[in-house]
């Protein structure tokens, strides 16, 4: 009787090296197109953020550009703790899932920062013209950015951002819907740390690279 060796597993294995370039390929491009489409995104509260489809598109780009790199850390030890599950015959859930509800966070932000805006532009109230009302607005996102860095609060998004095991212990799901809700709850954190910069760049300049830095 004779016997056959048992058939092996073929594919393409997603390792966490090939993670890393794809996250790093990702912000490379995005960094590239944010710094083509900034001209005539940075004048301060009055600039104009165009058409709905259009500023969504710009402001995926931007955040994917900005918080791809930072949330690495937590995007690989998904990655890892999903490929050791899956070895022990458990739920495995592709990393994708989790960056794409992360990013749909930043997503709905940015929804409703431009929503507030159309609501502004159409009752034309003109304080966020730089002539204007547009200095102080301008000043008084910066000062409210910098007051909130010192509060509670943001200790504690900043170190659930900071510390990806921590998060992974206390917030692990299982599944396709536990991926999303972790990936919704670790940008939920991720807002709650740098909100303040994002108004700072809706009122001084939505691509402005200087405050993009800072």
């Amino acid at each position: 009787m004779s016997t056959y060796p048992a058939p092996q597993r073929s594919g393409f294995r997603v390792t966490p090296v090939t993670v890393a370039i794809l996250l790093l390929g990702a912000a490379l491009v995005t960094w590239i197109v944010t710094v083509d489409r900034m001209r005539g995104m940075d004048a301060g509260p009055g600039t104009d953020l165009g058409g709905l489809a259009w500023f969504t598109g710009i402001w995926v780009t931007m955040m994917a550009a900005m918080m791809l790199p930072s949330a690495a850390p937590m995007v690989l030890l998904f990655h890892r703790v999903s490929t050791e599950r899956a070895k022990r015959g458990q739920t495995a859930v592709p990393t994708w899932v989790f960056c794409l509800s992360y990013l749909a966070v930043w997503t709905l932000y940015g929804l409703t920062a431009y929503g507030l805006y159309r609501l502004i532009v159409h009752f034309d109230f003109g304080f966020l013209d730089w002539d204007k009302g547009g200095r102080y607005v301008a000043g008084a996102a910066i000062a409210g950015a910098g007051l909130y860095e010192l509060t509670p609060l943001k200790s504690v998004c900043l170190r659930h951002c900071r510390t990806p095991l921590h998060f992974v212990m206390g917030h692990w799901r299982d599944g396709r819907l536990g991926a999303v809700r972790m990936g919704v709850e670790h940008g939920a954190y991720c807002v709650g740390c740098c909100w303040g910069l994002m108004i700072v760049l809706f009122a001084l300049g939505v691509m402005s690279l200087t405050w993009m830095a800072w």
